[in-house]
């Protein structure tokens, strides 16, 4: 049998059953005692007065017995509620068969360890979180607590060295940035066939390597590149004004937790300076932005509740293989598109999942 179904009788309903059992005996072994027989009336009202206790007993229990999942959100609450809605599909109901403890950052890199050192105190059966210095600030404070994460470039970043077999307390699921920076770029290029220079936004607490992969690529299509790295979105705007300044025809946005949580100002930004971007993922498309090619976030932080269900029935984090996706998403945004002047090619057009018009 598994560690847990939330699907099976739990213990607290047989728990229920018998103290049942043990109050209907109680009332019988009374009216025995006293030697008489008990009316209807006397009868009804002991074994109602036994039962009004049961439930307030279990419902003590239940709470102590639940499954905990703890969540640290670097700030990018609409994907952990995907996690959650992944949780319900398998099942798990919040306060009956699950629960969570929440900790954001809010869209800020300062308070994650603290967060992090917070949730492991409180012994959760498994963490789940995303984005780079949010899994590190776990990872550096429990070796034995699992962790499962929705994570860019697992194996860049540090956080396994094996996708199939990660070993120790991780697993989860992850996608190539670096691979997909590159594929980003043409599409850029095939959108805005005329530009020479790209401005780059790179999120400081993310891997270099998916800079100079973007550099690369970069060259490779005989676009000069312009990087620009922020770690606060204090900061976002000086950025935009250097890309102007440097005279940056387009801008290609890095993948980041921290850059989808401010992603409604990075949106308003590029239509400030009349920029034509590119983003991760088609959220940002959805919300106003130009182009996105990537991953459907949503569906990643879905499937990484098949992860946390199947540790909670037994399984160890180390043997469950770090699982990538396999579809990406082109959307494109004409009414960004028109906002900013330009006419999008009808061979990108056809090409899309999702075109807003």
């Amino acid at each position: 049998m598994s560690a847990f179904d939330p699907k099976r009788t739990s213990p607290v309903r047989i728990l229920l059953r018998r103290k049942a059992q043990l109050a209907f005996a109680d009332v019988v072994g009374l009216s025995l005692a006293l030697g008489q027989p008990m009316r209807r009336r006397e009868f009804i009202s002991l074994v109602g007065r036994a039962v009004a206790a049961w439930p307030l007993a279990a419902h003590a229990q239940q709470r102590t017995t639940l499954p905990q999942v703890g969540i640290l959100d670097p700030g990018i609450p609409q994907h952990f509620g995907a996690f959650r809605g992944g949780m319900r599909d398998l099942g798990y109901v919040e306060g009956k068969s699950i629960s969570y403890i929440y900790r954001s950052a809010a869209g800020r890199a300062g308070p994650v360890s603290q967060l992090a050192s917070e949730l492991v105190a409180l012994k959760p059966e498994v963490i789940v979180t995303a984005s780079a210095v949010p899994v590190f600030a776990v990872k550096e404070a429990t070796s034995t607590i699992p962790i499962v994460f929705v994570l860019a470039d697992a194996i860049t970043a540090g956080a396994v060295s094996n996708l199939a077999h990660p070993g120790g307390n991780l697993t989860g699921l992850s996608f190539l940035n670096s691979e997909l920076s590159a594929k980003r770029l043409e599409l850029l290029l095939q959108s805005l066939p005329n530009i020479r220079l790209v401005a780059v936004l790179r999120d400081l607490n993310t891997p270099q390597v998916w800079a100079e992969a973007t550099q690369e690529a970069g060259r490779r299509l005989g676009l000069a590149v312009q990087l620009l790295e922020v770690a606060e979105p204090e900061t976002f705007e000086s950025a935009f004004e250097a890309a102007i300044k440097a005279r940056a025809e387009a801008l290609d946005i890095l993948a980041s937790a921290f850059f989808n949580s401010h992603k409604a100002r990075l949106i308003e930004l590029a239509a400030k300076y009349h920029l034509p971007a590119m983003y991760e993922h088609d959220d940002f498309v959805r919300s106003g932005g130009l182009i996105a090619y990537g991953p459907s976030i949503p569906d990643l932080f879905r499937r990484a509740a098949m992860h946390v269900d199947k540790i909670l029935k037994g399984e160890k984090p180390g043997d469950l293989p770090v699982e990538q996706p396999t579809k990406f998403r082109l959307s494109v945004n004409l009414k960004t598109a028109k906002a900013l002047g330009l006419t999008m090619p009808q061979s990108l057009l056809v090409t899309a999942d999702e075109v807003i018009e």
